[in-house]
């Protein structure tokens, strides 16, 4: 059996870390411990660095890609299905270029750090570079199926064929997409109001949730802060289900029926004892809920 390189084995370790470590942290990593990372025979490898393209020490590929918020390039979805991410600089040639073009030549697996708020990430694997586009300066960038990177170890024979692998990468991607979105949505909406739930104040960020007001199958269901709510699960599950309603005025009411039932504890202090108050507002006034999205959902709520 052939001795795996150096670059192999930073590469698997680094898919197994991420792997054991989002969890704890709900899949969304703060760049301190990303640039931490781990150690693998005594050695530290990081795996992100202060410029978007990561190649640790001694590999022969780069390991990570990263976007940053409001950083110098504009990466973006070209579609549904593709990334476009930036060069880095203008010279096509640079290293770090040259490095995206080798790993797209052989097909080497990479991470994507996407910044979903700032120092926040959400960690993508495995990600292909797919296409470069030198007159634009930028790579394509596709997401492929978790559990693949074996396969980018296998003889070139071994590879599913070119049609499936694209498909699958297509959709992948798009899966991505959306995900991405709905981190990002998240992050912005929690830190708005100061992570706490808008209605009981709770403040735990693992029991919070962004909720739509407006959702997000509708046209008009954008992805902003000013079209959400910080809610714990318990008072998203009620909006969602017509239990609480909000007034434009940012006053929260509970329905009639559930007024008048008589049950425990949670019933009356977690709910019925939110009737006639207030929301509680983030501080800046552009992510202070939209009040014509909050008297559409209302009038569904009367309802």
């Amino acid at each position: 059996m052939q001795e795996q390189s150096w670059d192999t084995k930073v590469r698997l370790s680094a898919f197994s870390w991420l792997d054991e470590v989002s969890p704890a942290h709900e899949d969304i990593l703060p760049r301190p411990l990303l640039q931490r990372g781990f150690e693998l025979e005594s050695q530290r490898i990081p795996l992100v660095a202060p410029n978007g393209i990561f190649t640790p020490k001694g590999c022969e590929y780069p390991l990570s890609i990263t976007t940053v918020l409001n950083g110098p390039y504009p990466d973006r979805f070209e579609d549904a299905h593709r990334l476009s991410y930036r060069y880095r600089g203008e010279d096509p040639n640079h290293r770090d270029n040259v490095g995206l073009r080798n790993a797209m030549r052989n097909n080497i697996p990479l991470v994507y750090f996407f910044a979903v708020a700032q120092g926040r990430y959400q960690a993508i694997k495995p990600v292909y570079v797919t296409g470069d586009v030198p007159s634009r300066l930028t790579f394509t960038i596709m997401a492929d199926q978790a559990g693949t990177f074996e396969g980018a170890l296998l003889p070139e024979s071994e590879v599913a064929d070119t049609v499936r692998t694209e498909l699958r990468r297509q959709y992948a991607t798009a899966a991505v997409q959306v995900r991405l979105h709905q981190a990002s949505f998240r992050e912005r909406v929690l830190d708005a109001y100061r992570t706490h739930c808008a209605m009981c104040r709770l403040k735990h960020r693992e029991l919070l949730d962004a909720a739509h007001i407006i959702p997000d199958s509708d046209p008009d269901g954008h992805p902003e802060v000013s079209n959400g709510l910080s809610l714990c699960k318990i008072h998203h599950t009620a909006f969602d289900r017509g239990i609480l309603g909000v007034r434009p005025d940012y006053v929260i009411e509970v329905r009639e029926d559930v007024l008048k039932e008589v049950d425990g504890p949670m019933l009356k202090y977690g709910l019925q004892a939110l009737h006639n108050s207030e929301l509680l507002l983030p501080s800046r006034t552009a992510d202070q809920p939209s009040k014509d999205a909050l008297e559409r959902r209302y009038q569904g709520f009367l309802r």
